[in-house]
């Protein structure tokens, strides 16, 4: 029996960690042992803690509780906290997500101790180091033993910065084997999808019908706490539900609430509030995301994970961003990056609202079944 430790803090990564936990639990009991460690990154209730009983994700072992701070500060708590439960757990391998800073103080703690680290969603690059993401997943990455990642334009990004594809076991931190593995999140949203279909009401609750709407995420603080580009992203947003007389459903994340007021253009923000068109929501559920995002027309958005969750459910994609992890969407013509330019971002939701073209969307995450594959390789480390 090998016993993992599962690095979990922000909303992204407990949705992430179900699948390997479902996993885990449907077809390796025998072969695994999980410990979860919640660092407590995020934790607002509606961002946190109501997604293990929503995803059925085992409640986790140890809590850290750390809450916002500073960079600096908020990792070195993580480091400190994880590095006294890793001594007292022993772990044969330690599991992390994507790139936080949950990420990367578990990649730090882990291999100062030698303890081989799995990174989840290896190999991805913005090519921005001005992005705390992009520092927290290069660092994560070159000290991992396993490194998973889900599409093979991240595969390409390690061999470029190194890493050897032909490594041969037994595999360290020294010696690492890197493999295109295809996405958890595209296991998820198969699984989640009918069930999400069962449990959801929000679609009736907001009196929307299929492909009548467009939907709205905002969150990076590239854009919530700049001035221009917030005032820029929602005069664009108040601009598109005039032109085509359409619905945009805008669930707010916290950050983009709180600096709003602020950060907004004083005459922009009046429209938006006198806007009946712009239904500005309270957080939603993992769910209830994905019953929005089955049935939205149109996704616009600056996160990562809604880029790709566009994708899954066929869905075009405009990027609040200037640049993109997820490069395969922009190559396909479903995704068209924007930044946070007024005529960008109504001349690219123009292109899909208008477009009489079919959109394809060929496989590129997988079959569905990356979380086993994950195992597998687990277990054989």
């Amino acid at each position: 029996m090998k016993k993992i430790v599962t690095i979990i803090g922000a909303r992204p990564q407990i949705i992430k960690a179900s699948a390997l936990s479902r996993a885990i639990s449907k077809n390796y009991s025998n072969s695994l042992t999980e410990i979860i460690v919640h660092t407590g990154q995020h934790y607002d209730h509606n961002m946190s803690a109501i997604f293990f009983d929503e995803l059925g994700i085992p409640k986790p072992h140890y809590n850290l509780n750390v809450g916002s701070s500073s960079h600096g500060k908020q990792t070195a708590v993580m480091i400190e906290g994880l590095e006294e439960i890793l001594i007292k757990e022993q772990p044969h391998a330690m599991v992390v997500y994507g790139d936080t800073n949950s990420t990367l103080a578990g990649a730090i703690a882990a291999s100062k101790l030698n303890i081989p680290v799995v990174h989840i969603e290896a190999g991805l690059r913005s090519f921005n180091k001005t992005m705390p993401e992009e520092i927290n997943r290069i660092m994560c990455d070159h000290v991992s033993t396993l490194l998973f990642s889900p599409t093979k334009a991240g595969f390409d990004n390690l061999v470029n910065e190194g890493f050897n594809p032909n490594n041969n076991a037994p595999y360290s931190f020294d010696n690492p084997n890197i493999v295109h593995s295809g996405d958890v999140m595209y296991d998820n949203s198969l699984y989640f999808s009918t069930l999400s279909d069962q449990k959801t009401t929000l679609l009736e609750d907001l009196n929307l019908t299929k492909d009548s709407f467009i939907l709205c995420t905002i969150h990076r603080n590239h854009n919530t706490d700049d001035s221009k580009r917030l005032t820029a992203i929602f005069k664009a947003l108040h601009h598109i539900t005039k032109q085509h007389n359409t619905t945009i459903i805008l669930p707010l994340h916290p950050r983009t609430k709180k600096l709003m007021r602020s950060n907004i253009d004083k005459e922009v923000l009046e429209n938006i509030k006198e806007n009946t068109n712009i239904q500005i929501i309270e957080p939603v559920s993992f769910l209830e995301m994905i019953a929005l995002e089955k049935n939205a027309n149109l996704i616009i958005t600056d996160s990562g994970g809604v880029q790709k969750e566009a994708y899954f459910f066929k869905k075009p994609c405009v990027i609040l961003r200037p640049e993109t992890e997820w490069v395969e969407l922009v190559d396909n013509g479903t995704a068209i990056i924007v930044d946070a330019d007024y005529d960008k971002i109504i001349d690219g939701t123009n292109m899909f609202l208008n477009t009489t073209s079919t959109l394809t969307f060929p496989s590129l995450f997988g079959d569905g079944k990356t979380a086993e594959y994950i195992c597998e390789e687990i277990i054989n480390l």
